[in-house]
């Protein structure tokens, strides 16, 4: 019950939410970059779009097609076709 009464226990539980919170911010952008990177190496590969996800990546870059990793995860794994639309368009410039 001291958790309810105390005020210094209260503003101890504070600091803590707060620090918990600004710590959790990080770490859920980077889950969540490692659960879009999976899922763009699962569709390449799959789909036998490229090899793997870092040629692909790779080949985006060298064309200069800003795509994010969220929209590239997005497409494949709602529409797959669309990355191999995506794939093509890098595959005819070279």
């Amino acid at each position: 019950g001291a958790h309810l009464r105390l005020n210094r226990m209260i503003t101890q539980q504070v600091k803590r939410a707060f620090v918990s919170s600004h710590r959790d911010r990080g770490r859920q952008k980077r889950d969540f970059r490692r659960l879009w990177i999976t899922r763009i190496n699962a569709a390449t590969r799959i789909f036998k779009v490229f090899d793997s996800y870092s040629k692909l990546i790779h080949n985006l870059y060298k064309k200069k097609l800003i795509l994010n990793r969220k929209m590239l995860a997005q497409v494949a794994v709602s529409n797959p076709n669309n990355l191999y639309t995506i794939s093509n368009k890098i595959k005819i410039i070279n």
